[in-house]
């Protein structure tokens, strides 16, 4: 049987890519989907995280446990504290959206840029981010940079635009050694940010599927 892999998503716009990217990289995989997009826009009003946006994670990564996932990968880095939550609760691999891609770019320098498009996501991607460069020993520092206008587009289903606004943004952090696309929806401006700029550029689906594909079949 197919090792099945249960993505839990705060938005649709994160499930084209990741998908594609399992498509792509491990064909072998089953990936499910389980969607609450009503997670996002709880989240943006309360201003962060709740006890019961907590809960509702958990029980989400509970059930995706509950119908034999061999692990869990969140695509929404908005829910950083309430998914080590959910790893606690559970016996299986449970992934956070970007620890994956986060752990590349420590590998690629010390300047590390986060090109984002979702603002309510950026404190706990950075929360998370210098946790991981506290443990390592690491002397690695990391800019934000917001593009909110490239959000809004692909709301719209103008994908287009999107990725042109992170591609015309993406240079202003060309002097890092590696620029990390922020989110899961982000990751379809790939090919378009890296001919902007001259370093590495990195992904969440890459990474994430990367590191589940190691975990999963080692």
């Amino acid at each position: 049987m197919p090792t099945r892999v249960v993505l839990i998503h705060a938005t649709p716009v994160a499930i084209d890519p990741i998908l594609g990217v399992f498509r792509q990289e491990w064909p072998q995989a089953e990936p499910v989907n389980i969607l609450d997009d009503s997670l996002s826009t709880d989240l943006e009003s309360a201003g962060s995280l709740t006890p019961a946006i907590t809960r509702r994670i958990v029980s989400m990564a509970q059930y995706g446990s509950n119908i034999g996932a061999a692990a869990i990968l969140f695509t929404c880095s908005a829910f950083g504290r309430a998914i080590d939550t959910a790893k606690t609760a559970l016996t299986i691999p449970v992934l956070k959206p970007n620890e994956a891609m986060f752990e590349d770019a420590l590998s690629a320098g010390d300047r590390l840029g986060l090109l984002a498009t979702f603002g309510p996501s950026v404190p706990s991607m950075e929360a998370e981010f210098h946790d991981l460069v506290h443990r390592r020993s690491s002397t690695a520092r990391i800019e934000s940079l917001l593009v909110e206008s490239a959000m809004a587009a692909l709301l719209k289903n103008d994908s287009g635009t999107h990725n042109r606004l992170l591609a015309e943004a993406a240079p202003r952090l060309s002097g890092c050694d590696a620029i990390m696309l922020a989110h899961f929806s982000t990751s379809r401006a790939l090919a378009e940010v890296q001919q902007a700029v001259g370093c590495r550029v990195l992904t969440s689906p890459h990474s994430a599927v990367a590191r589940l594909k190691t975990i999963l079949e080692t």
